[in-house]
């Protein structure tokens, strides 16, 4: 069984929109897509021509530096994208099922929800360290379901997963439905990364970002690791034109070998900045737990959350409140910031008075 059979049949032989970047390149006189032949005058950079849908020399970087072949990396902006074209290309509306596992990224539901399909939340277990129900999820899968996603490490309790229960899982799901596992966090985490099992299973699709570690949120760069049918197929489903050329300049630049050296340092700041935070918040009255993280952010759960939320957003420090996550109704999510900004942090929190 191919995984392009548990696509949506509609989809499987569609054969796109045809962009004029994609039907026609080279050349030096572009009259092919209607754009000004002049550069906006008032914007520095050249910006009247439209980017390479799936930018060649962007594809190939990130081929290599995820050490797959390029046929199996789609881009696209952030992880919302992919999230996106999975769902549209797997699910049909008021039929298609798929599984997420609260609490953790709101958008695999979202993108369900948005096409129609059924969302089965199967929560982590909370008793157990908010531990991702392997079984659970295998006993939920039905004739439905199409896509399953797991989050490691998750957001926004920070554990990561076992790669070798994840590789059971996918085992288990072979002809049955396709695994998404969101790496977005994995740079800050000690296991490794799922993607060296994509030639092992057509139906294993790992998400990566440039979001985090790299430092690029502002240019919105997802990445989709799958079969090549699979990035065949969200490429023909896609948007034109997804990635602007200034964030595919950007993205290249961050590829290079000084940024990745750079990357790599703030990535060990940022671990043993984790770990100084989490053991100081661990050390107040006011706090109930700090959760274990792999992530770039750690979660704690307060006696009064709203409260040193408040606190802190009157001092100019914004952190995520938990409160609409069940579980997590009394929690705050803190991301790791620069030795600067921690010190402001836990500063801030030592001048609160806390009720006695």
């Amino acid at each position: 069984m191919s995984v392009l059979d548990l696509a949506r049949a509609d989809l499987r032989h569609l054969s796109g929109y045809s962009s004029a970047r994609m039907e026609a390149s080279g050349g030096d006189i572009w009259l092919n897509a209607n754009e000004s032949p002049w550069p906006n005058a008032g914007v520095a950079a050249a910006l009247n021509r439209y980017p390479e849908p799936q930018p060649v020399a962007l594809i190939e970087a990130l081929a290599a530096f995820y050490q797959v072949s390029a046929d199996r990396v789609f881009v696209g902006r952030g992880s919302d994208e992919p999230i996106d074209l999975l769902t549209r290309a797997f699910c049909r509306a008021g039929q298609d099922q798929v599984i997420v596992s609260p609490p953790t990224f709101g958008m695999y539901a979202m993108a369900a929800r948005v096409q129609g399909a059924t969302v089965c939340a199967l929560p982590l277990l909370a008793a157990h360290g908010f531990a991702y129900d392997f079984a659970g999820v295998r006993a939920a899968v039905s004739a439905a379901t199409r896509l399953v996603y797991a989050c490691t490490p998750n957001n926004p309790t920070g554990n990561g997963l076992p790669v070798a229960d994840l590789l059971d899982l996918a085992s288990a799901l072979r002809d049955r439905a396709v695994l998404v596992v969101d790496e977005a966090y994995i740079d800050y985490a000690e296991g490794p990364s799922l993607i060296a099992a994509l030639p092992r299973f057509d139906h294993l699709v790992v998400l990566r970002t440039l979001s985090k570690a790299h430092g690029l949120a502002a240019a919105r760069i997802g990445v989709a690791l799958a079969d090549p049918a699979v990035i065949d197929l969200l490429r023909r489903i896609m948007p034109p034109y997804p990635l602007p050329s200034p964030c595919v300049a950007a993205a290249l630049q961050a590829l290079s070998a000084p940024a990745l050296a750079a990357t790599r340092a703030h990535v060990q700041i940022i671990r043993s900045e984790r770990a100084l935070l989490a053991a100081a918040l661990a050390a107040r009255d006011d706090v109930r737990a700090v959760l274990p993280s792999q992530a770039n952010f750690v979660t704690v759960r307060w006696r009064d959350a709203e409260a040193v939320y408040a606190h802190l957003q009157v001092h100019g420090i914004l952190v995520r409140s938990l409160r609409r996550y069940p579980g997590l109704e009394d929690a705050l999510r803190i991301s790791v910031g620069s030795p600067l900004e921690n010190r402001r942090l836990l500063a801030t929190l030592a001048a609160r008075v806390v009720p006695s």
